[in-house]
């Protein structure tokens, strides 16, 4: 993983946000992988490593940053899992978007494929999706054959600047890249995103911001993870 990867132990101290028996939320930064990356700093191998094993319960893209959340027994991680599975879990991520006009909440229903060099795209024509008020969907007729997804993405504009807007997005669905893709494909790309962004300057503006669970003992957690100085660097919103 390289010289410059944190142990275990700096990880847990300035990224800790809940820890018991069961399980461990942390604050990830962007550019660290959840499990899975080779050559990456990988949050699990590197808990292992440590004399640590972790089961997460739900992932986050590499390039984002935010509330991640692990089992630390296996017994806990299907009941956690479970409610990934089942939609119970609150999830909110703050979006910094390119451009500005959209309205003051959104839903964005869109069905998901997986194209060329595994790249996942919206499973229609781009000219066949259209918008009616504040809500985005292709009819039946355009989806395209083969594997598709439904998939669904709502949200509420919080703030925005002369070319960017902030965004606080719930995935109803937990589809891989759905929230980028989503939003790239209704002409608002994430700012940094490299799937939509040739050479970008800046990092990728998604941050898991708030998470609402269950744990395996009964207790009901809502949990937030403020933006860092980096995420709050990507637009003038006052956050």
């Amino acid at each position: 993983m390289g010289a410059t990867a944190p142990t275990w132990a700096q990880v847990r101290d300035g990224r800790e946000v809940l820890a018991d028996d069961h399980l461990l939320v942390l604050d990830k930064p962007p550019g660290w992988s959840v499990m899975g990356e080779r050559h990456d700093i990988d949050l699990v191998r590197l808990a292992r490593d440590a004399g640590e094993t972790l089961w997460p319960a739900h992932r986050i893209d590499k390039v984002t940053s935010g509330l991640v959340l692990f089992a630390r027994r296996l017994e806990a991680h299907g009941t956690l899992t479970r409610q990934f599975a089942e939609r119970s879990v609150a999830k909110t991520y703050l979006a910094v978007t390119r451009g500005t006009g959209l309205p003051a909440t959104g839903s964005i229903d869109l069905p998901l494929a997986v194209g060329r060099k595994n790249r996942v795209r919206i499973a229609a024509p781009r000219e066949a999706i259209t918008r009616d008020g504040d809500h985005w969907s292709v009819p039946g007729d355009a989806v395209l054959a083969g594997d598709v997804y439904p998939s669904t993405t709502t949200f509420e504009r919080l703030a925005e600047d002369d070319d960017r807007t902030l965004l606080a997005v719930h995935p109803v669905t937990g589809r891989r890249h759905q929230i980028r893709v989503h939003l790239a494909w209704i002409g608002h790309a994430l700012v940094g995103d490299p799937l939509f962004e040739k050479a970008p300057t800046t990092r990728v503006g998604l941050h898991s911001w708030r998470l609402g669970f269950t744990a395996p003992d009964g207790t009901h957690h809502d949990l937030e993870a403020p933006p860092r100085e980096d995420f709050r660097a990507l637009g003038a919103f006052g956050m």
